[in-house]
């Protein structure tokens, strides 16, 4: 029996782990078979000095989403999911390619991390393209993972309890049915010293807290959104996959502060071991 199939749309880089180059071993350890499919080619984040690479041309990304359907992955596809995307015009491909997608394959569920900025940086794409992620890809997902700065940029809302999570995940113009999980929440009433993710979805709305650690990763957002993604297509249901994400993305970092990383370091042999049970 063929495993699990996940098209991850996302950045890739030579050095570190963000995008792809974070989410696609989790979910490969994890026994799911992988389709990556890169926007961007950096040779690493642009927190150092320098930044080699570019978004993929238009003309290319196009091709290489021509040959995924070529090869029938839309139909044989369980799940999808998008990340980082490095220009409006790739943006657009990536909603045509979606739409697409989800109409050869009807039980084919996609999950959208909007992949924008963060309350340090901010916003780190143009506008426009937020406003792509907004209007067009937003509205086809089954799932979506902002942050809360995404998620208040995307909606115009501070986010600050949970009532505006409630008039933020309205806002968004998603699917009926779908389900928002807003990461990184710190809300009036969290316990002290702890982040949230929030699932606000048909189900209802539960809060997850998570221990804050005392420093940020580049590539943390990615990996969680694999991991929810690998526990997902392994059959957990989303309140299990969100705090086997928590856990194991804690578990990672913690990992990479010990050895004096920069980044998410996906090395440690406890997190590889806990991967092969999900």
């Amino acid at each position: 029996m063929r495993p699990p199939l996940v098209i991850s749309i996302q950045s890739q880089v030579v050095h570190g782990h963000v995008g792809n180059s974070a989410a696609v071993f989790p979910m490969q350890a994890a026994g799911l078979e992988v389709a990556a499919i890169p926007t961007v080619i950096f040779s690493n984040t642009p927190d150092y000095p320098t930044l080699r690479g570019a978004p993929l041309p238009p003309g290319l990304f196009a091709d290489l989403l021509l040959g995924a359907e070529e090869r029938g992955l839309p139909q044989r596809a369980e799940w999808m999911m998008t990340g980082y995307i490095g220009s409006v015009e790739v943006g657009l491909l990536v909603a045509d390619f979606v739409a697409r997608a989800k109409a050869a394959n009807p039980s084919l569920r996609y999950l959208c991390d909007p992949v924008m900025g963060d309350h340090g940086p901010g916003l780190y794409v143009p506008p426009e393209l937020a406003q792509v992620m907004r209007d067009r890809l937003l509205p086809l997902a089954d799932l979506a993972t902002p942050n809360s700065f995404e998620l208040g940029y995307l909606t115009g809302r501070t986010i600050t309890g949970v009532a505006d999570l409630r008039d933020a995940a309205a806002d968004l113009r998603m699917a009926a049915g779908s389900t928002l999980v807003a990461t990184g929440c710190v809300l009036r009433d969290s316990p002290a010293d702890h982040l949230e993710s929030v699932i606000l979805g048909p189900g209802g709305m539960s809060r997850h807290p998570t221990r804050r650690l005392p420093f940020a990763l580049p590539g943390t957002g990615d990996l969680y959104a694999g991991l929810v993604m690998a526990g997902l297509a392994r059959g957990r249901d989303l309140t299990q996959a969100v705090e086997t994400a928590q856990d194991l993305t804690a578990a990672a970092l913690a990992h990479a502060d010990r050895i004096g990383a920069r980044e998410v370091v996906l090395s440690d042999p406890d997190f590889r071991a806990a991967l092969l049970t999900l």
